[in-house]
């Protein structure tokens, strides 16, 4: 086990591997040893109909958590040694029931003294240990069924990620970038229009000497999101959340919920209260971090864009 020890915990399903497959291993001895003929993989489907109820495959695959197409094959293995028969169902010809043959019921006589060994050895082996594996296997359980491991690790790779990206203040030299990833996400669903030029084109005059700012997201000390704060002559709105862009092979590791909250610390800084945006509702991953960054749909504004099809608004203070 030096070598678990060594690599810790990233190791844990070869290590849970390794204990299955030594339980199975003893397992397929002791059927030898009470002299029963059956496979450890089968237990689950035949205790389910040792019970005495004839099931169709998709119910017992239901009821002991295995796919239908593993309890097929067990079925047919099982088929193919005598111990399970295979019927019509006489009230749905469509369906198929199993149950135990005669000598399936056989061996359900038979494994009972097995099944008083068995558990008094787990018994002993529970007594023994420190911890109790059962009680931790159902709470791994409930906790993967909450949010799987995949989810886990994808999580605590975007927060990982996500340290490495800084937030900075436009200069000339994130032009081509500012231009770039804005043109590239408009034109991928919609089509430039005459507002869009004139913020991309001249960004300093437009948005910068007006009051407004830009900020630049940099990863890895690469522009790969912007977004922009415009200065607005409005007695509702102080100002306007516009141009934000990502770059697609960036995605994923916050950068757009980092640059929005950089936003909302610029804007209240600079002594604002409310801010607007406006953007269309095909773009759902934008909506659903504009909901999280707390705006709220409003109606009422003439727009300049015709994509827009959705106004939102947040009140800072």
């Amino acid at each position: 086990m030096e070598f678990f020890n060594q690599i810790g915990k990233v190791a844990l399903g070869s290590r849970l591997r390794m204990l299955t497959e030594k339980i199975t291993e003893d397992a397929a001895q002791i059927y030898k040893l009470y002299d029963i003929a059956m496979q450890p993989k089968w237990f689950p489907v035949f205790y389910v109909l040792s019970q005495g109820e004839q099931k169709t495959i998709t119910a017992i695959a239901k009821e002991i958590g295995h796919s239908h197409p593993s309890v097929s094959k067990i079925i047919a293995e099982m088929s193919k040694k005598g111990l399970v028969l295979e019927e019509k169902d006489s009230r749905d010809g469509r369906r198929n029931l199993v149950r135990l043959s005669e000598k399936g019921h056989e061996i359900t006589a038979k494994i009972q003294d097995q099944y008083a060994d068995v558990s008094r050895a787990i018994e002993d082996i529970s007594a023994q240990a420190t911890h109790d594996l059962w009680q931790a296997i159902e709470e791994w359980e409930f906790l993967l069924e909450q949010q799987s491991l995949l989810q886990r690790v994808k999580q605590q790779q975007k927060h990982r990620e996500s340290q490495q990206v800084s937030i900075v203040e436009y200069n000339s030299a994130y032009a081509a970038a500012f231009k770039a990833l804005n043109e590239a996400w408009i034109s991928r669903y919609f089509k430039m229009e005459e507002a869009d030029y004139k913020a991309l084109d001249n960004p300093e005059g437009y948005i910068l000497k007006n009051g407004g700012c830009i900020l630049v997201a940099l990863y890895k000390e690469e522009p790969v999101g912007v977004c922009a704060l415009l200065s607005m002559d409005d007695a509702e709105y102080d100002f306007e959340l516009a141009k934000m862009a990502v770059d697609p092979k960036a995605q994923g590791k916050n950068i757009g919920w980092l640059l929005g909250l950089a936003a909302k610390q610029k804007a209240l800084e600079r002594g604002a209260k409310t801010l607007y945006l406006e953007s269309n509702t095909v773009l759902k991953p934008a909506i659903n971090l504009y909901h999280k960054l707390g705006f709220k749909k409003v109606v009422g504004r003439a727009t300049p864009y015709e994509r827009c099809n959705i106004q939102m608004a947040l009140h800072l203070v």
